[in-house]
């Protein structure tokens, strides 16, 4: 079992949770998304401010067996990828 350490910005956690459901979690509570294989602990953190910008964070804690890491990481990374101009 391996633990991975994200640290998020700008995703609300009710959205990363709802992401971690959709690749097959369940959610225990607010904070706490279960799977076979895996958990994620959600924490909200203080929010990442740059000037008057204030953006939010949230730490997730990963706990995964070796071999889902990279189909874990590949599907997340893929739901969280954001575009800008």
């Amino acid at each position: 079992m391996l633990t991975l350490v994200r640290e998020m910005r700008g995703i609300p956690l009710w959205l990363l949770r709802e992401y971690l459901q959709e690749m097959g979690g369940t959610a225990v509570d607010d904070y706490l998304v279960q799977a076979a294989g895996w958990n994620v602990r959600l924490t909200r953190m203080e929010p990442f401010r740059l000037g008057s910008l204030a953006v939010g964070q949230t730490r997730l804690d990963i706990e995964i067996e070796d071999q889902l890491v990279d189909e874990f990481t590949t599907q997340f990374d893929k739901k969280t990828l954001r575009a800008g101009a």
